[in-house]
């Protein structure tokens, strides 16, 4: 019997649920698909996605480490760029690189995004 290999779900590190929605769901786009803790004041996990990207974003220690940089795949990276920054988004402008055709940016948490245009 073979196997495949599916799909990856980084896991990033977040430490500000707030901050973490007002950048993924309210600046990014991406929606909130859950939420677990496992008592009302323990931390924070949940899966935020676009299409088909899932991202767990968590406030558990070892879970991720800020810094941690990933690639996300984007089919027509000009539109994302122009929705981005007409946003006017106070705590990220973000650049496009045509060369790459590519936008990187960081989170609130130091974790590195980099979308980049597939073919």
């Amino acid at each position: 019997m073979t196997y495949t290999i599916a799909r990856t779900t980084p896991i990033l590190r977040i430490f500000d649920e707030t901050k973490a929605k007002e950048f993924y769901i309210g600046f990014l786009g991406f929606q909130l698909d859950w939420e677990h803790r496992y008592e009302p004041d323990l931390p924070l996990y949940m899966q935020v996605s676009s299409g088909e990207c899932q991202l767990h974003l968590s406030e558990h220690f070892g879970d991720g480490t800020p810094g941690t940089a990933i690639r996300v795949g984007v089919l027509n990276i000009e539109e994302l760029h122009h929705k981005l920054i007409g946003q006017m988004y106070k705590h990220a402008r973000p650049g496009f690189d045509p060369k790459e055709r590519a936008i990187t940016l960081n989170d609130p948490f130091g974790n590195i995004i980099r979308f980049y245009e597939l073919e």
